[in-house]
């Protein structure tokens, strides 16, 4: 069952990664700086993952709006410090080397850290049944 769950957890942050650097690339390309892209990467890549952990990894069958405003408000926040990891990692690279190549490694690898860290965090705050959320199931 762990290995199952190790699996789906990884191929979910991989397909958030390329959802993020997918649309990193098309700003890049002529929509915005750097910093606009990494911020619209990072929120396709949170809204993604989100769909998929809720369902697949922690399986919460809550629903309504005010809950799912909720739950995303929770897993939105347990990612902020996340988030700083994945930028900082991100920018560093940027800022070292200058290349593209290197930027999406520094931002490969600060996801990486960042999503082990955030399992962590929505397994003990966002997705228990007290998480202050009606109907949340874990």
């Amino acid at each position: 069952m762990m290995t199952s769950l190790v699996l789906r957890y990884g191929i979910f942050a991989v397909l958030a990664t390329f959802a993020n650097l997918a649309t990193q690339r098309v700003l890049l390309a002529g929509f915005g700086g750097l910093a606009v892209a990494i911020f619209f990467g990072t929120l396709v890549g949170l809204v993604v993952k989100y769909i998929l952990d809720k369902r697949w990894i922690f399986h919460d069958t809550s629903s309504g709006v005010a809950n799912h405003g909720k739950r995303f408000g929770l897993y939105s926040l347990m990612g902020v410090a996340t988030t700083l990891i994945f930028w900082g990692f991100e920018y560093g690279f940027w800022s070292i080397w200058g290349t593209d190549l290197m930027r999406e490694l520094g931002a490969i690898i600060g996801l990486a850290i960042g999503y082990v860290t955030k399992y962590n965090l929505d397994r003990r705050f966002v997705f228990t049944n007290d998480a202050g959320l009606s109907g949340a199931n874990t």
